[in-house]
């Protein structure tokens, strides 16, 4: 009796999902066009970097670096006649740095066996000063490097850096980015889904009938909850599969291990997406707190973007109740580095922890009353 009465709440659900396609577009259009809006649109390399330069005696040899700065992707310089001239556009927003090769970098090339060069770079965004400093220098030892080989000079450097990059050997921030975009994403839909159920049965008056019908609150809240996880697995089937085929992003983990925690994961959203709507009987009021409660944190507090260490203390201890900062570490630790043990079973944990949080709360603060 229990098993048809769920049965026939389920039923009831997807009947409603049916007649009413928003909860469709929220499991599969919307994480579709965020992964595309974010997986484009977001990114944290540094290419096409407009570079201002600055000659004061042009010779053969500024003529070979200046043409391995333009042979090289991150750059698109433009050459200025003076200082003052690319200062001016350094201003106006037209260069995003100055590379000024001085009147005696030829002699100091031949004599010093290195010259120095003269960089500006507009600081505005840090972080992409810091690659543009750090391009720059790149490019530069490397035509260092061509130019000792191809004079037979001997070129001192002391210390040689032997760097191998793990996980990331491209350096691209998408493989970084995409599979935190997953976790943001189906922060949004699992909370979303559930949020707008039941204050959806309140706006229309359905929650009276379901108030006389002999079933319990957990079969109620089963009966909501069973649908939108299956949708809410699709999505990051979809999602996934997005992720892999159209970005080009490795998975090195198991899909077992990955769905294993995206259901982990799911199901805490969806939990705090029915505390939301047990709580606020609009649909409007539980989308916005919805968005507020769980995308907002999940976008900032997850280590998604912003290095978690990197925050003060208070707020790294914030963090430890933002369900999507352990979902982050799953995908990204599946995604690039494979599976983890060390990795897997704390994030698992801590999932854990607030998807029992959040179903009980859901279940103790859920009424049969209209009250």
């Amino acid at each position: 009796m229990k098993r048809m009465r769920l049965t026939g709440l389920m039923r009831k659900e997807v009947y409603e999902i049916v007649r009413d396609p928003s909860s469709i577009a929220i499991a599969f259009v919307l994480p579709l066009v965020l992964l595309l809006i974010f997986g484009y649109g977001v990114s944290l390399d540094a290419r096409n970097i407009h570079v201002a330069e600055v000659v004061d005696h042009p010779t053969q040899i500024t003529a070979s670096f200046l043409a391995e700065l333009e042979r090289s992707a991150w750059f698109s310089p433009t050459l200025y006649p003076d200082q003052a001239s690319a200062e001016k556009a350094m201003l106006r927003g037209d260069a995003d740095a100055i590379l000024w090769l001085r009147s005696d970098f030829t002699r100091l090339s031949y004599s010093a066996g290195s010259a120095p060069i003269h960089l500006t770079v507009n600081g505005v965004d840090a972080n992409q000063a810091r690659l543009i400093e750090n391009y720059v220098t790149g490019t530069w030892l490397l035509w260092q490097q061509q130019e000792a080989t191809r004079t037979g000079a001997r070129l001192s450097m002391p210390v040689v850096a032997d760097t191998r990059v793990w996980f990331n050997p491209s350096l691209r921030s998408r493989d970084y980015l995409v599979p935190g975009l997953i976790a943001i994403i189906m922060t949004l839909i699992g909370a979303l889904l559930t949020a707008l159920v039941v204050a959806r049965e309140w706006e229309r008056g359905t929650m009276e009938g379901i108030m006389v019908t002999p079933v319990t609150r957990t079969e109620i809240l089963l009966g909501k909850l069973v649908p939108y996880f299956v949708m809410g697995m699709g999505g990051m089937a979809m999602s996934t599969a997005m992720a892999v085929f159209l970005f080009d992003v490795p998975l090195r983990g198991s899909l077992l291990v990955l769905f294993a925690t995206a259901a982990l994961f799911l199901l805490t959203a969806l939990g705090m997406g029915l505390v939301i709507s047990v709580l606020a009987r609009s649909q409007f009021v539980a989308a916005m707190v919805a968005i507020i409660a769980t995308f907002l944190p999940a976008f900032i507090l997850s280590g998604f973007l912003f290095d978690i260490r990197s925050m003060p203390t208070i707020i790294q201890l914030l963090t430890h109740i933002v369900a999507a900062r352990y979902f982050v570490a799953l995908l990204q630790s599946s995604f690039l580095a494979g599976d983890i043990r060390s990795v897997i079973l704390p994030n698992v944990f801590g999932l854990a922890i607030l998807c029992v949080v959040f179903q009980g709360i859901a279940l103790l603060r859920f009424h049969k009353r209209l009250d």
